[in-house]
């Protein structure tokens, strides 16, 4: 199984992200842009697992969520990954905050105690919008990047959980489905 570990955005926001979004999809429409239903916080990529590691996935990441309170992670600017001249993933941005932060600590301390590599760089907080499988032309880059500027969405958005996902590829694009949510405190 293809697993990942996610903050799932309420489908409000989903949908006003994806409304957003809408003149960076008319400025590059032959980006592989994410549907709204797709739009989340990765908070680790856990690659192929077996099936039958999913309970002990499961119970750590549990552990990790009743350590945690809810809070509010504040959301909003566009931009590229590693930048938008040579742009491969265009995402909009969460704040970097204290209490985001040491959740994915201990996501992270939880899962190299399961043997699951510790991402190497640093965490950068996004909602991927779109991938580009294929470089684009400088002028296309750089009316995106004029466009991203425009984009003033901002929204702050509660979070309740942390969410076992996992990822099916195929060739119509990834499909999410729901393996486990394990509630913060308060939750």
């Amino acid at each position: 199984m293809r697993l990942f570990l996610a903050i799932n955005l309420p489908h409000d926001v989903q949908a006003a992200l994806w409304t957003a979004s809408a003149p960076l999809r008319a400025c590059a429409p032959e980006l592989a842009w994410l549907d709204a239903a797709h739009l989340h916080l990765t908070m680790k990529f856990l690659g192929e697992q077996p099936e039958e590691r999913c309970p002990e996935i499961v119970d750590a990441v549990a552990r990790v969520a009743g350590q945690h309170r809810e809070f509010g992670m504040e959301v909003g600017g566009v931009g590229a990954f590693p930048n938008f001249r040579r742009a491969r993933v265009v995402w909009v941005g969460v704040a970097q905050d204290a209490k985001l932060e040491l959740v994915h600590h201990d996501v992270e301390v939880a899962c190299d105690a399961l043997g699951i590599d510790v991402e190497g760089r640093p965490f950068r907080p996004h909602i991927t919008l779109a991938r580009l499988h294929v470089p684009q032309s400088e002028p296309t880059l750089r009316e995106l990047h004029h466009v991203a500027r425009r984009i003033g969405y901002r929204s702050e958005v509660a979070v309740h959980s942390i969410d076992l996902m996992q990822s099916d590829l195929s060739t119509a694009g990834p499909s999410h489905t729901m393996v486990a949510s394990a509630a913060l405190m308060g939750g």
